[in-house]
């Protein structure tokens, strides 16, 4: 079994920003990658995420949230632009539970024939 300090090293060596939320939609854990990205950084962490965003995006976490723990639901698509997408993530007990969920987040690769247009 890994330990909890190893663990954290391997999530803090990801490039992309991972955020850990529970099922009350508290911050518990975020890697570097995640400290760096998000305006208020390590704050977040113990506060809830959904403080962070709008109503519609609320309602729409609240939504998926309950789609995973009802209907075992895995991924969904919350955020889709011309930089990435963000997912959220189910995490799961080895009963199948959920616990929470993590933002996963989907660089998209730039396109080099428009930036040379400009």
């Amino acid at each position: 079994m890994i330990d909890a300090t190893l663990m954290a090293a391997i999530l803090d060596s990801l490039k992309d920003p991972l955020l850990f939320a529970d099922t009350e939609h508290m911050t518990r854990y975020m890697n570097k990658a995640a400290t760096a990205y998000y305006e208020q950084g390590a704050s977040l962490i113990g506060r809830s995420l959904l403080d962070c965003h709008n109503e519609q995006s609320q309602q729409m976490m609240i939504d998926i949230l309950a789609a995973m723990q009802a209907e075992g639901i895995e991924e969904r698509l919350i955020t889709d632009n011309e930089k990435h997408r963000i997912y959220m993530r189910a995490v799961r007990d080895p009963g199948g539970q959920v616990l929470g969920y993590y933002e996963r987040y989907e660089p998209l690769p730039r396109d080099s024939s428009k930036e040379a247009e400009n």
